[in-house]
């Protein structure tokens, strides 16, 4: 008796309508329509380092002159807000991969033109390691996948290997920037393989809420001989008080 074929779910079927208002997709490439695109929370007037959401374009937040974070500069689309925020998380704990895959191709677009105005390009990708209880429980690290896909649509190598994370800690949403940073003291180590010396890296991670972990990782990187660590993620949120 022939085998019925496999039915996926809707969610994981080939999409020819916009991954939001379900609605004819008219960009040429991706799942989703102009009208929701340009509805989509982009970040606009930002810290030019760390990418804070400011009132004002081309300042540097108080945090950052304060005390120079050891990355030189966080690229993000949009702010951590409606829709992107549903997105992200049902990527993220449902795993519904098509809307990872959609909000990782817009950021190598928004990449992409970014290189083109001048922001230097990295020489490797290197995903944020995740705790390893919480892959075995979700299946699956969304910063390597975000990686892969960007490394794919932008060329560029990705070391999923070099950077590790030896210590489950606590999760780190909902905590202010000192608890997160006192649960990652010696969260982290680098592959005795990593190729470091001289190079320009860029750390990938879904948001960036405090920048404690993407603080600490590219310290890491910077004392193991890498020139510059930038970070990419697909949304920043406010600092806690700010609109």
């Amino acid at each position: 008796m022939p085998l019925l074929p496999l039915k996926l779910p809707a969610w994981l079927q080939p999409r020819r309508h916009c991954q939001l208002c379900d609605e004819p997709a008219d960009h040429p490439r991706h799942a989703i329509c102009s009208a929701c695109e340009t509805e989509l929370p982009w970040l606009g007037e930002q810290c030019q380092v760390c990418a804070v959401p400011l009132p004002m374009a081309g300042l540097i937040c108080g945090a950052c002159q304060r005390q120079t974070p050891s990355f030189a500069r966080v690229e993000a689309p949009w702010r951590y807000a409606f829709p992107v925020d549903n997105l992200i998380t049902r990527f993220k704990h449902q795993g519904q991969w098509p809307h990872g895959r959609l909000l990782a191709e817009l950021l190598a677009e928004h990449l992409q033109h970014a290189y083109d105005e001048g922001l230097p390009r990295p020489q490797a990708l290197l995903p944020v390691p995740l705790a390893r209880r919480r892959q075995r429980r979700r299946g699956f690290n969304q910063a390597q996948m975000l990686a892969d896909w960007l490394g794919r649509r932008l060329q560029l190598p990705v070391h999923g290997d070099w950077l590790q994370r030896r210590l489950d800690t606590p999760a780190q949403q909902g905590l202010d920037a000192a608890t997160r940073k006192r649960n990652l003291r010696q969260a982290f180590a680098l592959d005795a393989g990593a190729e470091l010396a001289g190079r320009h890296l860029a750390l990938v991670d879904d948001v960036l809420t405090t920048g404690a972990t993407a603080g600490i990782l590219a310290r890491l990187l910077r004392r193991a001989g890498a020139a510059r660590v930038d970070v990419y993620c697909l949304a920043r949120t406010p600092r806690p008080g700010d609109r």
